[in-house]
């Protein structure tokens, strides 16, 4: 398993947005359809700070789609998402009109250009390079969203569904039902990608090699070595994802969320897959994810022992719909959860 020594000196810092609130995460009437399917229905959550969280129900309930609302994949068709006191995920409002600012200032320089320039071509050229300048770094601000762009935008009663990288950078590591790594990358790079929104080396630091730079190539690349070996998977740094055994890339995947310092962490059936030993080995990491680092999880697993051993709170879905929610012993008595899962007994003929 992982290095103790190790694992004590790793923290998550989780983003200053996240750490403003005692809630997590807080989902209120979440609704999506696809077309005329509808694939989850006013879902309500609040996950506090410091919990294991999970969400079950049979094959089809809607856990991952839940998941993929969250993490900015799929939009909402309404209700709305707090992630650390700040809501991210919406349905769009206004969203029309963000290209208009975009290109307006274009034609308004070129307007002006045209009407100063009078017949001189010389002149209306330089104003037409102008106006393309003002374009080209209006174009790119929009991409990157800074928070002032955010904040102005907002001010005019744009709201945009937040995109996944803006909802990694509010707190939130996630792995996925089916193992998504890297394949040709090595195990140490696969780490390092979770790591980019917390570099702050830039593009002419990268063309010129900065030793700002190779300075902070070299600690990302130590720090990456802790992770893997917090989740127990030390010196694999240059094996290729692909070769490693199906357990080690769970593990892999693990660790590149980590890499991300999540205040949350979505774990999408982690266990999936595994022996038992392997299960009681990943089950104890989670736990101490949440015990020595400080991290919240909000997992989806379909071994109920797993569930029932580990979690504070479980929601539990059935078509769409919220069906139960309580504590592991509440939950495993409920007459609905049981129906969900076993089916209605037939009734005695007299």
């Amino acid at each position: 398993m992982s290095d103790p020594a190790n694992a004590d000196s790793m923290s998550i810092k989780p983003s200053a947005q996240a750490a403003q609130s005692d809630d997590v995460l807080v989902a209120t009437n979440i609704t999506k359809r696809f077309g005329g399917l509808l694939a989850l229905h006013e879902i309500d959550m609040r996950i506090h700070r410091g919990q294991i969280y999970s969400l079950i129900g049979p094959n089809g309930a809607g856990k991952t789609t839940f998941f993929n609302v969250i993490a900015g994949i799929f939009p909402p068709t309404s209700g709305e998402i707090e992630i650390g006191g700040q809501r991210l995920i919406a349905p769009s409002k206004r969203s029309w009109i963000e290209p208009i600012l975009w290109f307006l200032p274009f034609f308004l320089v070129l307007a002006i250009g045209l009407s100063v320039a009078g017949t001189n071509v010389r002149i209306q050229a330089l104003w037409a390079l102008l106006a393309l300048l003002v374009v080209t770094l209006i174009l790119p601000t929009a991409m990157a969203r800074p928070p002032w762009y955010e904040r102005f935008i907002q001010a005019l009663g744009i709201f945009r569904n937040a995109r996944p990288n803006d909802v990694v950078r509010a707190g939130i590591g996630r792995t996925f039902q089916n193992i998504r790594l890297f394949q040709n990358m090595t195990a140490l790079e696969n780490v390092l990608v979770g790591m980019h929104l917390k570099l702050h080396s830039n593009p002419i630091d990268a063309i010129i090699s900065t030793p700002r730079k190779r300075r902070e190539e070299v600690a990302a690349a130590e720090k990456a070595r802790g992770y893997l070996g917090l989740v127990g998977l030390k010196d694999i740094d240059d094996q290729l994802a692909r070769n490693l055994p199906y357990g080690d890339q769970r593990r892999l995947e693990l660790a590149r969320a980590l890499a991300s310092e999540p205040a949350l962490l979505l774990l999408d059936e982690p266990t999936a897959g595994m022996n038992p030993n392997e299960t009681a080995d990943m089950t104890a990491l989670i736990g101490r994810l949440r015990n020595d680092l400080g991290v919240t999880v909000l997992l989806i697993e379909h071994d109920m022992r797993v569930v029932m051993n580990i979690s504070d709170w479980i929601t539990v879905l059935d078509h769409g719909e919220t069906i139960a929610e309580g504590t592991p012993a509440e939950v495993r008595a409920n007459p609905r959860v049981i129906e969900a899962y076993l089916g209605k007994p037939a009734e005695v003929a007299a």
